[in-house]
């Protein structure tokens, strides 16, 4: 399809084009893990084993970076291992930047794993840009950007950010990539490649595939390359195919068919979330609602210019403290308590109880991924669940 269309349409009709051999619209399954050879030993089809490449993976690699807008993409067999891709690209001693509030799956990657293999890590506010600024040094090759923040919602100007970068390799003469973290803003909640970035992440697993029965990650590569060696594109493929991390077909298939729908989802996810914040900011029992799309937000106006719309994803703090959260979350009925975010499901989750000890994430916070049911269910819930804390 051409870049006219806009990424709603987009959604519905990439990787639908009529199969050549049948007419099918749906695009078919392909599970083979060889492919044959012509007699003259070369691959006249293009695909020689399914770890290098496959074309059911290919197909969804293809309908994301058009979504994104970018030239090429990568899809991995989970969100984490796409990240840890883009991570592991910078060569070792290099120095990464990346915020002090994040998934901590990653942050437990990096400090367990990446640190101890040679990488340098300094982790800031990112939504200080002279945070930013002074932790970028030389040997800084890569700022890692998760906006808004896993759990607590922090929002990072991301053209803040690039300008940053493009600064320190004007003074120290080398590249400083800037990967997003676009899990929690798919397309076309937040064009990070509009606003610089050279990479963009996406756990498949969440709002793209949307329907809690897919694990997967892709990277998508910015519409622009770098010239070599500076690129990092080169090297998250090359971590893909060598490592063998790859999306497997049936997960390529679903994640293709979640795009189809991907619009319709978010709008009303979006709508919904931002109904809930209202209704929450206004609880008695609820001491800080932290969702973008609130005026009240620290970096709403960053949020305001960067964002399409402000996302499905808040968390709130309640006035009881940590014991008042457990019990808020216990007590609801319509919402599910499950970790993960983006299905059509409505969860919550006492989100420091899942995170390794002595993390920032707030104990009484509870994350909240909103889903498709109807807002005056969800608001219900939270009203019978909330009322035993309403202190008279």
């Amino acid at each position: 399809m051409t870049g006219r269309w806009r990424p709603e349409t987009l959604a519905v009709h990439l990787g639908l084009e009529p199969d050549a051999a049948t007419g099918a619209l749906v695009p078919p399954l392909h599970l083979a893990t060889t492919f044959e050879r012509g007699a003259d030993g070369e691959y006249p089809r293009g695909y020689v084993y399914s770890r290098s490449d496959n074309p059911t993976r290919a197909a969804f690699e293809h309908a994301m970076a058009q979504l994104e807008g970018g030239r090429e993409a990568a899809a991995f067999a989970s969100g984490s291992a796409a990240a840890a891709a883009v991570l592991r690209s910078v060569p070792a001693g290099g120095h990464l930047v990346v915020p002090d509030d994040m998934y901590h799956g990653l942050r437990t990657l990096l400090e367990r794993v990446l640190v101890p293999a040679g990488l340098r890590l300094t982790a800031v506010d990112m939504s200080d840009l002279a945070a930013v600024r002074g932790a970028v040094r030389a040997e800084t090759r890569l700022v890692w950007v998760e906006t808004p923040s896993n759990p607590q919602l922090k929002v990072t100007d991301i053209a803040g950010v690039v300008s940053v970068a493009r600064e320190a390799e004007a003074a120290y003469g080398a590249p400083v990539w800037v990967a997003v973290d676009g899990t929690w803003t798919p397309p076309p909640w937040q064009p990070a490649f509009d606003l610089g970035a050279d990479l963009v992440v996406h756990a498949t697993t969440k709002y793209l595939s949307g329907h809690s029965d897919v694990l997967g990650g892709v990277v998508v590569a910015a519409p622009a390359a770098r010239p070599e060696p500076d690129d990092p594109w080169p090297r998250v493929r090359d971590i893909q195919r060598l490592e063998g991390g790859v999306a497997g077909p049936f997960d390529a298939w679903l994640a293709l068919r979640g795009l189809r729908t991907l619009a319709v989802r978010l709008a009303v996810q979006a709508e919904n979330a931002a109904t809930l914040a209202a209704f929450l900011v206004a609880h008695p029992a609820v001491r800080e609602v932290r969702y973008p799309g609130l005026p009240a937000h620290p970096n709403h106006e960053v949020a305001a210019r960067q964002m399409r719309a402000f996302g499905a994803m808040l968390s709130f703090r309640l006035a009881g403290g940590e014991a008042a959260a457990r019990a808020v979350a216990g007590r609801v009925r319509l919402f599910t308590r499950a970790t993960s975010l983006g299905g059509v499901e409505s969860l919550i989750e006492h989100r420091a109880s899942i995170e390794p000890p002595g993390g920032p994430t707030p104990t009484d916070l509870l994350r909240v991924s909103v889903g498709i049911e109807h807002v005056d269910d969800l608001m219900d819930d939270l009203s019978e669940a909330l009322a035993p804390e309403v202190r008279t």
